[in-house]
């Protein structure tokens, strides 16, 4: 019965710094100096000599993730060994940046390398008078990023026509795409008989789109006021 445990659910082989095991879990090749922020509460296991410790957000992103309702929970990871990362069963897409940036919603995002950079950034091309708020997490720089989402996603390249998005569906878009608000709003809508695709976001130019098949409740971009 061991035998058939390990060949069926043990530790597949390592290739890269992080990589999947399975679609749930993010497998994380854990060395000394190469350090890593993690979502925190998201250690499922590990084997090695791995610590981990909160952290503290510098004052200017502390103070933006309050404004924007945009930020994410990180702890930093530190040590050798292998770590294991999940977030309640949720999907996770592995992705190697290379000197890219990458605009991610602040709860989909699950590790990545402390050596990117990263911040609060406006979503240049959508107002607030569209509705639909400003705000989103961008990572950029060359190491690897680990992001979920509820179900198998789908990515979309943007470069040959525009991609049009549910916001509420939205992951994560390359960094520097156009983006553009459409309002499909007609006047069946005021008075109740909605098709419910009121809203979406057109993407164009060199990158691709990450959509989860999940539409969450909560708003995909929020401002406070």
């Amino acid at each position: 019965m061991e035998s058939s445990l390990l060949q069926n659910y043990g530790p597949t082989q390592l290739f890269d710094r992080m990589s999947n095991h399975g679609s749930k879990i993010a497998k994380v090749v854990m060395q000394p100096g190469q350090d890593l922020f993690a979502r925190t509460g998201s250690m499922i296991a590990y084997e090695g000599l791995i610590d981990f410790n909160p952290n503290p957000p510098q004052l200017g992103q502390w103070l933006k993730s309050w404004a924007t309702g945009e930020g994410v929970p990180l702890m930093i990871a530190t040590g050798q060994g292998l770590l294991y990362l999940a977030d309640y069963g949720k999907d996770v897409i592995i992705l190697q940046l290379a000197g890219e940036g990458l605009s991610v919603n602040g709860k989909n995002i699950l590790a990545f390398d402390m050596n990117l950079q990263w911040g609060i950034e406006r979503v240049k091309g959508v107002s607030m008078l569209s509705g639909m708020g400003m705000f989103n997490v961008v990572v950029r720089g060359h190491g690897w990023v680990a992001l979920t989402s509820k179900g198998t996603p789908i990515m979309l390249d943007t470069r040959e026509a525009q991609t049009l998005v549910d916001t509420d569906a939205l992951v994560a878009y390359t960094d520097g795409l156009q983006v553009q608000p459409k309002r499909t709003m007609k006047l069946g809508g005021l008075i109740g008989r909605g098709s419910g695709e009121a809203f979406q976001l057109g993407f164009s130019g060199q990158g691709f789109v990450i959509v989860q098949p999940s539409e969450d409740a909560r708003p995909t971009f929020s401002v406070r006021g």
